[in-house]
């Protein structure tokens, strides 16, 4: 753990970009010590998620599949990047995963436009 101006800082953590759409998503250790790319800002109930793919945050930031069945319905978990994105061809697990794959594919196209200028001055003559 180090110390930053925000605060601390757990593990070397953050945001990276997903190789295969680009959206970004949160680098987090894992407790062998490798690197997995979770869904930023989602916490699903653990008991929706199948229990090889259930990631649990541990007290020092790092995860750890979570396999205890049943679990704790108020228990919270967190999902691989690589099932909810809309680049990688995967088998449709659950149907909320489906759609938020879909908004994902949204996601990317969006970032994909460009943004129209902001006043009135910059905007192309249309005759």
């Amino acid at each position: 753990m180090g110390v930053s101006e925000k605060g601390p800082c757990w593990l070397g953590g953050g945001q990276s970009p997903c190789p295969y759409c680009g959206l970004l998503g949160d680098r987090v250790l894992t407790l062998e010590h490798d690197w997995v790319l979770l869904e930023p800002d989602m916490m699903p109930p653990s008991h929706t998620v199948p229990a090889e793919h259930r990631w649990i945050v541990l007290a020092d930031g790092r995860v750890t599949v979570y396999g205890v069945c049943p679990p704790d319905p108020s228990q919270r978990c967190r999902i691989e990047h690589r099932l909810a994105c809309p680049a990688q061809p995967l088998p449709d697990l659950w149907q909320w995963l489906t759609s938020l794959r879909g908004e994902n594919g949204r996601r990317v196209e969006r970032q994909a436009v460009p943004e129209p200028p902001e006043s009135r001055e910059e905007w192309p003559d249309a005759g």
